[in-house]
């Protein structure tokens, strides 16, 4: 498989788990409330995560001299900023309210296309500005007439629904 059809199997099973994920989320906020559902979401996600790098661990770790297990070189001290570590936050207000908006009037096609048209423009914005340390990337028309056909659909999608 080419790595340009990977990535496009990559992105629709991302949608898919994203979907997914909503309406699991959205059925228990129903029976439960939003911020329970949040819980359950992160809860069973970290402890998915936690087997994921148990597992992988085991298979990748590199041989080691016995005494220099723990302690790193130099050169890979993590350099991350602090407030990196924060982004944990506002995805979990993302999972809440998504929860709240699914059960609302939008349904679920109308949440995912308004989280899908968030961050389309976020993604432009952020490119034009140089945030979060991307490099700075002038808007194109095409970048403008995909926003705005995303934006169309939503709206379709939204008031559809209505």
């Amino acid at each position: 498989m080419t790595g340009r059809a990977l990535d496009w199997l990559l992105a629709l099973a991302g949608g898919v788990l994203l979907t997914l994920m909503t309406l699991s989320n959205a059925v228990l906020a129903r029976h439960t409330d939003a911020l329970y559902a949040s819980w359950a979401a992160h809860g069973l996600g970290a402890v998915v995560a936690l087997i994921l790098m148990l597992a992988l661990r085991r298979r990748t770790r590199p041989p080691t001299i016995e005494g220099e297990r723990n302690r790193r070189p130099a050169s890979e001290k993590d350099t991350t900023p602090r407030w990196y570590y924060l982004g944990g936050i506002p995805g979990a207000l993302v999972v809440v309210l998504s929860a709240v908006a699914v059960n609302s009037e939008l349904a679920l096609a109308g949440t995912i296309a308004l989280m899908l048209t968030g961050q389309v423009v976020f993604g432009t914005v952020a490119d034009h500005l140089g945030l979060l340390h991307t490099p700075r990337r002038r808007v194109t028309s095409t970048d403008l007439a995909v926003a705005g056909c995303v934006l169309a659909g939503s709206v379709l999608i939204v008031l559809g629904g209505a």
